[in-house]
């Protein structure tokens, strides 16, 4: 976003507060992008650089990155450590490294991790299906708002990669589900060689795996019609190529034929040609001709006659969560809280006692932040913990806490990472019984961090489990008071809440042996009574 200069007199000058980058190790290639963060909270995209690499063709052709592959990395990372430390960057502030399928699927990726790491200090985070999912949404929220006639009834979002292709089905702009295939362009370029296809029949081929995935796609939409909305950087390319220009938060429009056109114009010339004529690396031209085949396919599934392409990439939306201090904004938020909520009614929890719960833990940490002092991010976490609590009840009411944890663990919710479904995962399990354990399975394999962060918001839960004991939503707004050694939880309630009040006491044992205070609930009514006295 380019930041136009401002008129000194009128308003103040907008200052860089900090640099931030990151870097995408791609299936066919690695991406440095620049940014820096201005006093507005926007973003200004100062550099992009790009290497070409083969990583997902070792990966996906034998499971193993070869050693060549991994020193070519390592260089092209050195290079781009050296750039960042021009903006005063290092390998431990503001930037992020990340890998998708190219480094998820190699049976050595711990070695690379390692490799790269003790030559470069960079920390690779791969990202899961999830996360994935959760950045590809966030890269078109400006869109909903810019093309809303798009996004009015169904529509589909996709990005081809090298390795997979993302797919989020929207109704209304909101996510109904979302999902990952197994095709890619290079996965796709590989079938080609493996059975050294002519030319002739590359199409054909080609054609034929795709129309595999979108049968699967079938037994999951049963509507014959969705707006289609394609991503990545093959289309971003045919764009570029064929000069259509790009207008920010508005949907670029291309007709399907004439995209077909022009993958048969690909598809006919061997990759070495294409590098040739529209100087790309090896690895985009083999990539670009099953990557737009793949959206020309899909269009055509929901009876399209033209798809639409933003101009969005996964980095950008990186960026901009790095941004926001990692913390999900409040639009992804209400995605991963829908999903939340569809998981959990899957299971026959009880809804308005789960979000009554969600409720008060989230006004507990709010008012209680100079307490737990826990960045806030870990807010939305607490608030799935507490949304699904209870699932655990639908196998037994024995050990459901148990339950819990290994459903928790074992679900898929739209845009929230392994990582952070097992902290969820964990703190449902503690919202009860025993407090954690280091014997405890899974507790047992986290660091420092997160068995403090596990042990401050599961007390929170508990706390919050408390004041709907009985149950009866009887206390519908809570406030905190905090002094030196007391936490006072003051509830405007209907009725008595002895019960409530009791259970607190119980509960709240966690809090207070945690934060080093004493925790009481007192109604409204009685914390005027004794502040008139």
């Amino acid at each position: 976003m380019n930041i136009e200069p401002i008129d000194a007199r009128n308003e103040p000058t907008l200052i860089a507060t900090k640099a931030l980058a990151v870097i995408d190790i791609g299936a066919s290639s690695i991406r440095l992008q620049l940014a820096e963060l201005m006093s507005d909270g926007s973003l200004t995209h100062q550099e992009t650089l790009t290497h070409a690499v083969s990583l997902g063709k070792d990966s996906f052709s034998t499971g193993i990155i070869s050693r060549t592959t991994i020193e070519e990395c390592v260089r092209v990372l050195k290079i781009f450590r050296r750039k960042l430390e021009e903006y005063g960057l290092t390998p431990q502030t503001n930037v992020r490294v990340i890998a998708t399928s190219g480094l998820r699927e190699a049976n050595n990726r711990l070695e690379f991790q390692d490799r790269v790491y003790i030559a470069t200090g960079f920390q690779i985070e791969p990202f899961d299906e999830a996360e994935l999912h959760r950045v590809t949404y966030l890269g078109i929220q400006p869109y909903l708002t810019g093309s809303p006639d798009t996004f009015a009834g169904d529509s589909v979002v996709s990005e081809v990669g090298g390795g997979t292709t993302e797919f989020l089905y929207l109704q209304q702009g909101n996510v109904k589900f979302s999902r990952t295939f197994r095709m890619g362009s290079l996965r796709l370029r590989k079938i080609i060689e493996d059975y050294d296809a002519p030319l002739a029949k590359t199409k054909k081929m080609l054609t034929a795996q795709i129309e595999q995935h979108i049968q699967q796609i079938q037994h999951l939409i049963h509507d014959e019609t969705a707006k289609y909305v394609a991503l990545g950087g093959d289309i971003r390319f045919y764009m570029k190529l064929t000069k259509r220009e790009f207008r920010p938060g508005v949907l670029s429009e291309v007709g399907v034929d004439t995209l077909g056109e022009f993958v048969d114009q690909v598809l006919q010339k061997q990759p070495e040609q294409l590098v040739t004529m529209y100087r790309m690396s090896l690895a985009e031209a083999q990539a670009l001709g099953p990557a737009l085949l793949a959206h020309k396919l899909l269009a055509k599934r929901f009876n399209n006659d033209v798809l639409y392409v933003a101009d969005s990439n996964m980095r950008r939306s990186v960026l901009h969560e790095m941004a926001g201090g990692f913390a999900w904004s409040e639009s992804i938020r209400q995605q991963i809280v829908s999903s939340a909520k569809q998981f959990a009614k899957k299971y026959d929890t009880d809804m308005d006692h789960a979000e009554a719960i969600a409720h008060f833990a989230l006004q507990l940490f709010d008012d209680l932040r100079e307490i737990h002092q826990l960045d806030p991010r870990y807010r939305s976490i607490l608030e799935l913990a507490a949304l699904l609590h209870e699932v655990g009840m639908y196998v037994s009411g024995r050990s459901f806490h148990k339950h819990s944890m290994y459903l928790i663990q074992n679900s898929e919710l739209f845009g929230v990472s392994q990582q952070n479904l097992f902290l969820v995962s964990l703190i449902a399990r503690y919202h009860r019984r025993a407090t954690p354990q280091p014997t405890h399975e899974g507790y047992n394999l986290l660091d420092r961090e997160s068995r403090i962060i596990v042990a401050k918001l599961a007390s929170l839960l508990r706390v919050a489990v408390a004041l709907e004991s009985s149950r009866s939503q009887r206390i519908k707004e809570i406030s905190c008071k905090v002094d030196a050694q007391q936490v006072t939880i003051v509830a405007k309630a209907l009725g008595d809440i002895s019960a409530e009040q009791l259970e607190a006491q119980q509960s709240g044992q966690m809090f207070e042996n945690l934060f080093g205070v004493e925790l009481q609930l007192l109604t409204l009514e009685t914390e005027n009574r004794d502040d008139n006295n």
